[in-house]
This record gives C-alpha cells, sequence and structure tokens, in this order.
C-alpha cells in the first residue's frame, strides 16, 4: 500500500501554489523558459524591495523605497479585507477534487 497524498501549499508572492498531488485528468501545466525567467526576475526584485523597506523601518538605510500610505483613507473601503490568495487556491482546488469525485 502506498502513502496518503498530502497536500502542500506553498505561496510565493502571490504566486499560484503549487500542488503536490497529481490529477489524473488534469493536464499538466507548463512553463516556458521566458515565463520562468520573468518569475524568478519579479521574486527576486520584490525580496530586495521588502528587504529594503525592512532596512529603512529599522533605520539601517536613510533612503530606499517607500511605502504609499493614504493621507485621507477612501471611507467607502473602511471595511476593505483584503483576500487571502494562498485560502482562495486551497479552496478552488478542493472545490476541483469535489467535483470530480
Amino acid at each position: 500500500a502506498s502513502p496518503a497524498q498530502k497536500l502542500v501549499f506553498n505561496r510565493v508572492n502571490g504566486k499560484r501554489p503549487q500542488v503536490l498531488l497529481q490529477q489524473i485528468s488534469a493536464p499538466e501545466e507548463s512553463y516556458t523558459v521566458a515565463h520562468e525567467e520573468n518569475v524568478r526576475f519579479i521574486y527576486e526584485a520584490w525580496q530586495q524591495v521588502e528587504q529594503q523597506l525592512d532596512s529603512s523601518r529599522s533605520g539601517e538605510s536613510a533612503c530606499g523605497p517607500v511605502q504609499y500610505v493614504e493621507k485621507t483613507p477612501n471611507p467607502e473601503l473602511k471595511n476593505f479585507v483584503p483576500i487571502d490568495l494562498e485560502e482562495w487556491w486551497a479552496q478552488q482546488f478542493l472545490a476541483k477534487i469535489q467535483n470530480c469525485s
């Protein structure tokens, strides 16, 4: 008997999580080399921005990226809740599995 399959969701800066459960009926996604290079470039650039932003917050650096904060927030957005993409992808994946069974 084979071990039970386990779902693993890894979130990388909004990138669609890779699921370590193979679906027999679903075709495998394939990415071009150019696509993978673009994703890697954006990921690495964003990591640098986050690192510089953290450094400027802690006072280590006088210059660097500046995080935008509205001076007068829009009252229509006071109850806005950002979506958790990791959770959303997990729900979509589980819904697909339930629809296939």
